[in-house]
Order: C-alpha cells, then sequence, then structure tokens
C-alpha cells in the first residue's frame, strides 16, 4: 500500500522544443543578421477548436451559463441551456476525451472531412442500444459574432446519453464541487473515494495472504528442496501486496474513470506490479543467499563467504535499480535519456563519489584476500574486537568494552589486521624473578620440573619448551618460560595457564626459593666530622 502511494506521485516530464528559421542573408556582414522568431500556429477566434476550448474551460470552471453559449439551443431550450451544458461535458468526459490539436483552427472548419461546409465532426456517442450517435460542431453566428457550437441533433441527444451514464445517482447526493477534475483528471469525488479503496482493498490483501500462503504450503510441500518453503516465508509483505493491487483491478471499474485519469490509475498499477515483483526477487535473494552459505560447496570454500555476502548485498541493489527503471518508464518518464544521461554525468559523478567507489573496492578486495571473516576475533592497529559485519561502504568492529568502531572498508583496506581465528596455538610466555639467595642446586632442580610440568600438559606443543635460566637481574634470578598451547580457544588457554602458573609456585616452594621482589640497596657512606 505504501509502495502504491509512493509511485502515485510520478508525474509527465513536460518537453519542448522550438526551432528557428535563420533570416536570409542581407547586405550587411552574416554577424548582423538577426533570426526571424518563428510564427506560433494561428487559431482563430470562430474556429471549432477555440470554440470547443471555451465550451471545456467554462465548463472545467462552473461557469455553465457561459458553456450554453457552445450549444445550438432552439428558443425553447435556452432556459435549460446551462442544465444541458453540464450534463454535456460529464457525457463528453465519458466517451470522448479531445485532443484539441486535431480539432480545425479555421474559421470555415475541416475542409477534408467530407461534411459540408459549417459542420465538424468530433466523434461518436453510443445509445441505449449501443449505436454510435454522431456528436458534431455547426457554424453560427448570434448577437455576440460568430462561432461553432454543438449541433442541434446532439443537443437533442443530450437527456438521453445521460441517463445510461453510469454513476449518474451520486449526483443527487453530492455537490458539484466533487465533480470539478482534480490532478491528473480525475474527479474530487474520485480522490476522496481512492484512500477508502485502497484500505478495504489493503484489508481485503490482509485476510486473503494466510490463505495463499496456506495453499502455496501444501503446493511446495510436494517438492523435494526447502528454498521454496524458506522463499514463502519471507513474501508474506509482496503476496499483501499483490492481492492489494488485485482488489484495486477490480474495484478501480467502479470508479467509472475516463481518459487520462483511467490511464493513469492502471499505470500506477502496473508500476504496483513491477515493485510487487522485484520486491519478490529482492527478499528471495536473501534466501538463495543463505542456502548457498549453509551448502557443503560453501563450507569447502570458506574464502567465498564473504564474497557471496557482497554479491547478495550488490545483486538487491541491482534489484532496486531495475525496479525504479521499471516504474519510472511505466509512469511516462524518458528513462532511455536518463540512461544516456548518466553515462554523460558519469565523471562528475566518479569525482563526487570517489570515496564510496573507493570503499566499495575496498569491500571487494578485502573479501578476495580474506584478511578476517564475519565473527573472527581480530586486532586492527591499536584496538581489537569481534567482526560484526562487512559491508559494501563499511566493516563494523564490537570492541572488548561492547562499543562498535565502524571504519570505511577503503580506509581498512591499506589498515594492519591480525587476526587472531587463524593461530593454532597460541603462545605461553613469563618471566620468572627468583630471590639471589636461591641456590644452584635449588636452580636446576626448578628448571628439570618447571620443563617436566610443561611437557607433561596434554595441549603442550612439545617442539619448542623453553626454560631457561636467563641472567642476573640487579634484584632477582630471571628465568625465561615459554611454550605453546595447542588450542585457538582463548578461554581454554586462559585456564590452562593458570594450572601452569600455580603449579610452577609450588615448584619453587618445594625447592626452597622464593619470588624475588624489586629492590634496591643504597650505601651512604660516613662525612667528615659526623659521629662514629
Amino acid at each position: 500500500m505504501v509502495a502504491l502511494a509512493l509511485v502515485t506521485l510520478g508525474v509527465a516530464w513536460p518537453g519542448s522544443a522550438r526551432a528557428q528559421d535563420p533570416a536570409p542573408a542581407p547586405a550587411p556582414p552574416p554577424a548582423e543578421a538577426k533570426p526571424v522568431e518563428p510564427k506560433a500556429a494561428q487559431v482563430a477566434p470562430d474556429s471549432p477548436r477555440q470554440s470547443l476550448l471555451s465550451y471545456l474551460v467554462a465548463c472545467r470552471e462552473g461557469r455553465y451559463g457561459d458553456a450554453a453559449r457552445y450549444l445550438d439551443l432552439t428558443p425553447d431550450q435556452a432556459a435549460d441551456g446551462p442544465r444541458l451544458a453540464k450534463h454535456l461535458k460529464v457525457v463528453l468526459d465519458h466517451y470522448i476525451w479531445f485532443d484539441l490539436d486535431k480539432v480545425s483552427p479555421e474559421s470555415k472548419g475541416d475542409g477534408e472531412d467530407k461534411l459540408p461546409e459549417g459542420i465538424d465532426e468530433l466523434g461518436h456517442i453510443p445509445n441505449k442500444k449501443g449505436s454510435p450517435e454522431p456528436v458534431r460542431l455547426v457554424r453560427i453566428v448570434d448577437a455576440s459574432g460568430p462561432h461553432w457550437a454543438f449541433a442541434g441533433s446532439a443537443v437533442t441527444r443530450i437527456d438521453a446519453w445521460y441517463e445510461t451514464l453510469p454513476g449518474v445517482w451520486l449526483r443527487e447526493y453530492l455537490p458539484d464541487a466533487m465533480f470539478r477534475p482534480g490532478w491528473r483528471e480525475l474527479l474530487w469525488w474520485q480522490w476522496a473515494a481512492l484512500p477508502v479503496l485502497l484500505v478495504l482493498a489493503f484489508i481485503g490483501g490482509l485476510l486473503l495472504t494466510p490463505m495463499s500462503k496456506w495453499i502455496l504450503a501444501k503446493a511446495f510441500a510436494q517438492t523435494k528442496t526447502d528454498i521454496d518453503d524458506k522463499i514463502l516465508g519471507r513474501i508474506g509483505g509482496p503476496l499483501r501486496m499483490a492481492w492489494t493491487l488485485g482488489l484495486l483491478y477490480l474495484v478501480i471499474p467502479m470508479m467509472d474513470l475516463v481518459g487520462p485519469a483511467a490511464g493513469f490509475m492502471y499505470k500506477v498499477l502496473r508500476a504496483g506490479v513491477f515493485l510487487t515483483f522485484f520486491w519478490t526477487v529482492s527478499r528471495s535473494a536473501d534466501i538463495v543467499g543463505q542456502v548457498i552459505l549453509a551448502s557443503p560447496w560453501s563450507a569447502q570454500r570458506p574464502e567465498a563467504r564473504p564474497l557471496l555476502s557482497l554479491a547478495v548485498r550488490a545483486g538487491k541493489i541491482a534489484v532496486l535499480v531495475m525496479a525504479i527503471i521499471a516504474v519510472l518508464s511505466e509512469m511516462g518518464y524518458p528513462v532511455a535519456s536518463l540512461i544516456a544521461g548518466l553515462g554523460i554525468g558519469g565523471l562528475a559523478f566518479a569525482l563526487a563519489a570517489q570515496k564510496t567507489v573507493e570503499n566499495v573496492f575496498g569491500s571487494i578486495s578485502i573479501g578476495m584476500d580474506q584478511p578476517m571473516r564475519e565473527g573472527e576475533f581480530v586486532r586492527v592497529e591499536d584496538f581489537v574486537g569481534t567482526v560484526e559485519s562487512i559491508g559494501l561502504r563499511s566493516t563494523r568492529f564490537r570492541t572488548l568494552d561492547r562499543t562498535m568502531i565502524t571504519i570505511p572498508n577503503g580506509k581498512l583496506a591499506d589498515m594492519r589486521l591480525e587476526t587472531f581465528a587463524a593461530r593454532d596455538r597460541i603462545r605461553f610466555a613469563t618471566t620468572l624473578c627468583l630471590v639471589y639467595s636461591t641456590t644452584e642446586p635449588q636452580m636446576r632442580a626448578i628448571l628439570d620440573q618447571i620443563e617436566k610440568l610443561l611437557r607433561g600438559q596434554p595441549k603442550c606443543w612439545p617442539d619448542v619448551v623453553v626454560v631457561r635460566f636467563k641472567e642476573f637481574s640487579p634484584s632477582s634470578l630471571d628465568v625465561d618460560v615459554m611454550c605453546w598451547f595447542t588450542t585457538s580457544d582463548y578461554s581454554e588457554f586462559t585456564k590452562i595457564k593458570q594450572d601452569i602458573m600455580l603449579e610452577i609456585m609450588a615448584i619453587v616452594a618445594r625447592n626452597g626459593s622464593s619470588f624475588a621482589y624489586p629492590t634496591q640497596t643504597v650505601q651512604v657512606e660516613g662525612t667528615k666530622g659526623s659521629a662514629p
């Protein structure tokens, strides 16, 4: 319903062109020659075109007394002229929509229509039996001067034509202002009725959507794949819109739309159909992407997963662009000219959107090189966090403080990225600072027992285990301890690390040593004359 309301805002783009005929070059130089202004099409004030236009304008403004001048009335019909002019306008709006450019602008009328001079035919209106009856203009001269008017044969048929029109009963209950044309030539009562019909059609769509989903679910249950079932779960909105459009298509004829009003409304409905189709395609793209991500093919190619997510997003953007083009084309916009104009404005757009383009290519680079993936724990220069999402423009990280950091992909592609998910083991390294009172046998025992402790840990990587007396530091005897644990789970690593360090404390204590405090000895020498 919202999409349908949006597309009704479309209006025709006016276009104009004016040709200029250069004046022939006189004796002075061509540079001084002035072009001759083109002559506008001459419409005689007493021509059929001008008379018909004056009648239509008077009726549109509600001046039916003035409009009666353009009816060839008998003396008995003169008092009823305004009513007849009004009813004739209603009849003409229903059956004939005039193209004034095809009505003669000459005072004598169309000389090539094979009708007697002073008579022009505008069209035909069916009678009660369906037989066409002509609507003609005749040239008359009265006190106001010569002009053209609807022939008496048409005037005498006005009431019969009017009585056969659908919805005439409404005119007995609504004011005349409601039957004047508004925007897009819809009468004001039609504009007032349109929101009511939209609401009723939307309610009908809400009621019919569950039933249609149940029927489709029964049909899809017979298939071997579950893709159609997942898509069905995502297209509730498009289904409601489809039912709403279908119901509107059934009730719109009840509004008695004619001419451009009918054409406009059916264009809106067709534009709504396009939106519904592309909306369904966009929703289906998400499901197809999820199915591919969960497939064995994707499991065997983890490097393709971020690219697939980007492809889904790019596909949805392409669908949106196609939907906009289809709707604009349906509403009468010069889409071909717009597309051609994009090529001319491409350079300016590229210069204005170079940062955006840089970020898009940065996302492609990240997707191809795979320095990180969504859900991985990474270090990005001065912070660490979990990759929340990799988008077309930027990438978002969740920090340890649960804050969100967003970095444009163009900048991120040039930054130093370190991912912890790719490591197969975690390094344990520490320095033990023992007191200087530790003896040589105690030190050897401590070193030997710590190394046995590490090698006895099931998760210890046996190829490299370092337990070495490092150096004599100013306040302690330093021992380097280093090894790797074959786990990529940081929580498990911290548990192993804690157990190892507690055992090391016990080893140091069992061997009669202890850990040194940072100390400093200050020797103060006595001065002359001081007390002993």
